[in-house]
């Protein structure tokens, strides 16, 4: 896909092989560089679309809605054939949504079955049930949005339907066999549970249709779109998890990361982005940011990756302001609707773009200095410093330590640094470091040789073309003071609107950097990077990049080579994927949760571990003190009180612990009590890196498994869960029999 009109280059490359470059290549070492030879193109009238490329749009839009549809189905029966979720009861469905996800979910569950939808939303936005006594606004907290805007459309589809009597879904009753008793069971858009998790693959097969979107548009090929869209679904579980974990923030937001780097790459090629560019860029950024709280970190590199085309003068300050005023306007957005999350004003992300502000508007004062190297190390000095020192003085000014925690985690990555929140985290398998299985996955589909590949030949082409450029500005003659003066406002128009070729290449190259050192780092944001190199991949069909290797015959025999490789492993892959065959079962959590609703009062407060409470929340719909959304400095440190019953301090100062923060009931699992597969990961380990006083004792859990008397009581115990009441509830109700225990 090739951007309409003409292209207004400063640079002696140009975007197509062999086209003759009169004007005088773009540098800003010196005044001097833009003398002689000066050239300003004017950009030409749009021509109008003619039959032959309203028929290549017209392939590009079918192909686009094909493969968004076969993502969107991939992603829906892999997640059926995983859990059978079709024949699961609502309560099974629930519990299917672990940790975090199960809480998201929950917030849906009020809004939908609230007599209106603005008593839904008020009650999220007042909701003293999920960190009891505390009232707080969980669309502030959680980013929610996704939530709120599903629960609208599930209550504006279900009143329709009812009203236009059509049905749309079908309940029966699922006979579960081993002894268990038949559940109700409905399928069909009119059920809340299929609405959601719907919504979600339709949204990220939208993802697929982006994603070809752009490749086409980067490469300027039909075949770079399609390259990219079978490499991703080559390496599909390496790419995604949206399969497996629908309700995720990042199911949601990434999607719309998608379409923002797509935009900011169309923005880089246009010669003169303009206002639309601008609130484009707006709308997508806040459509990322809202639905979650990672989005900040994505966004930085992107701001950084656009300064890097910046210094490196492939653009000029007339676009770097551009893609600014976009990210500034998403991220005043994105505070005013998370009513006024702070965490957006004490990200890295809202320091960077106060920096490069500050950078790019002393552009004048900075290119006095003419030697380009030190302008360089100026600014790259200046961001860093920058950055880094506004992020502490807001943080300071505002008084917010929520992130934190983010610090230390990066910390203990390259030191012995360790902590009880950051061992939470690092002992987590998707907060480790990428594995090398990864790797050799990459390597195998060829994924990773064909887009280094690809990024290695653009970039030589680069680097050949700024030492041509470099060379002849060595050549050119020292002007005279009338000559400098009479050019002086041609150059400070040609600093804002300069535009070198390939400025929208450098700034993804830049971003799959990014992307590369951050899934390295942490396994789980490799979701960023192998997208950014499937993107690269297109870049193999780009006859201006590739046309060395001979006519197009050639070189679409060579790319048909490729993918047959390619598909050896990647069919393999796909073939892994659907062989994966499953029945979701937790019958130890559904007795729990039956007995929880039969046997305590709606007001009774759980205390236990994060992903337990989610379920608790949930299904059980009862009072919590602690959850899995660990990001707040107050929930970090709920959560180290009630894990006291998994540390080695005394059984009395536990209860007094749960006591003081109005505890009813602790539910304690051995599983987290017993030796972690990775070593000094039991939470009796971890609590042993602050409990200096207490080490070698036996750990709390251990001994209210085996003997809670006398400070607590143990009313509740099957094979997995232990449920010990702390204090008696304020209005119980009438205890029933529990129901026998039954093997998993």
């Amino acid at each position: 896909m090739a951007a309409k009109g003409s292209r207004r280059h400063t640079g002696s490359g140009s975007m197509n092989e062999g086209q003759s470059h009169h004007q005088k290549p773009h540098q800003h070492t010196s005044k001097s560089l833009h003398r002689k030879g000066k050239f300003r193109e004017v950009d030409r009238m749009e021509e109008p679309l003619t039959d032959t490329s309203k028929s290549r749009l017209a392939l590009i839009c079918f192909i686009a809605v094909v493969v968004g549809i076969l993502h969107s189905g991939h992603i829906s029966s892999m997640f059926e054939n995983d859990r059978f979720f079709s024949h699961l009861s609502d309560l099974e469905r629930e519990m299917t949504f672990r940790t975090e996800m199960g809480l998201y979910y929950s917030y849906y569950k009020t809004i939908i079955q609230s007599p209106s939808f603005m008593d839904g939303l008020n009650s999220v936005m007042k909701d003293n049930i999920t960190e009891y006594p505390d009232t707080i606004n969980v669309l502030k907290r959680f980013n929610l949005w996704p939530e709120v805007v599903l629960a609208a459309g599930f209550r504006v589809y279900d009143a329709v339907t009812k009203a236009l009597k059509i049905q749309t879904k079908y309940c029966y009753t699922v006979n579960r066999g081993k002894d268990l008793p038949p559940v109700p069971n409905c399928e069909g858009m009119g059920d809340p549970a299929y609405f959601y998790i719907n919504g979600v693959f339709f949204e990220n097969g939208l993802t697929m249709s982006t994603f070809f979107l752009y490749a086409t548009y980067l490469s300027n090929s039909i075949l770079g779109g399609l390259l990219a869209v079978i490499s991703f679904f080559y390496n599909h579980g390496e790419a995604t998890r949206v399969q497996w974990t629908p309700p995720l923030r990042e199911s949601f937001s990434y999607p719309f990361f998608v379409l923002q780097m797509f935009i900011v790459t169309h923005t880089l090629r246009t010669p003169r982005p303009s206002i639309r560019h601008t609130l484009a860029i707006a709308a997508a950024t806040v459509c990322f940011m809202l639905p979650w709280q990672f989005a900040q970190y994505a966004l930085l590199t992107q701001t950084i990756a656009v300064f890097g085309c910046y210094v490196l003068g492939y653009i000029g300050s007339g676009k770097m302001k551009c893609v600014l005023y976009g990210q500034a306007i998403g991220l005043f957005c994105s505070y005013h609707l998370l009513f006024g999350n702070e965490m957006l004003l004490t990200s890295f992300y809202a320091s960077a773009l106060i920096t490069v502000w500050v950078i790019v508007l002393s552009e004048p004062v900075v290119e006095k200095l003419r030697i380009r190297l030190l302008i360089w190390i100026v600014q790259g000095s200046v961001l860093i410093a920058g950055t880094i020192g506004f992020k502490v003085l807001i943080a300071k000014i505002i008084k917010v330590e929520d992130d934190a925690h983010v610090f230390n985690i990066f910390r203990s990555k390259f030191s012995d640094y360790k902590d009880f929140h950051t061992m939470l985290y690092t002992c987590a398998a998707e907060f480790d470091f990428m594995q090398e299985e990864t790797i050799w996955k990459f390597l195998h589909s060829l994924l990773l040789p064909s887009s280094l590949v690809a990024v290695a030949v653009v970039s030589f082409h680069l680097l050949q073309k700024e030492y041509r450029d470099f060379k002849e500005c060595q050549n050119q003659e020292e002007p005279s003071q009338a000559e400098d003066n009479a050019t002086e406002l041609i150059d400070m128009e040609d600093r804002v609107w300069r535009s070198k070729p390939h400025a929208e290449i450098l700034y993804n190259l830049f971003e799959l950097v990014a992307f590369a050192v951050m899934a390295i780092i942490i396994m789980r944001l490799k979701l960023f990077f192998t997208p950014q190199l499937c993107l690269m991949t297109s870049l193999l069909t780009s006859r201006q990049f590739f046309g060395f290797v001979g006519d197009k015959a050639r070189h679409y025999a060579f790319l048909a080579i490729l993918v047959a490789v390619m598909s050896a492993a990647g069919i393999g892959n796909l073939q892994h994927q659907w062989s994966i065959r499953g029945e979701y079962s937790d019958m130890p959590q559904e007795l729990l949760l039956e007995w929880a609703k039969a046997n305590t009062s709606p007001n009774a407060v759980f205390a236990g571990s994060m992903p337990t409470m989610a379920s608790i929340k949930l299904s059980a719909e009862r009072p919590i003190v602690n959850h899995p959304h660990y990001e707040n400095v107050g929930l970090r440190r709920r959560t180290k009180q009630v894990y006291t019953i998994y540390s080695r301090k005394p059984l009395s100062e536990v209860k007094t612990t749960l006591e003081n923060m109005g505890v009813n009931y602790v539910i304690v699992e051995e599983s987290w009590c017993r030796k972690s597969p990775k070593i000094g990961c039991s939470l009796p380990e971890i609590w042993d890196l602050e409990d200096v006083e207490n080490r070698g004792k036996t750990a709390a859990c251990m001994l209210l498994k085996k003997k809670p008397e006398p400070h607590f009581t143990k009313v509740y115990e099957n094979q997995v869960y232990t449920v010990l009441a702390v204090q008696p509830e304020k209005n119980p109700v009438v205890k029933t029999k529990p129901r026998s225990k039954r093997k998993k």
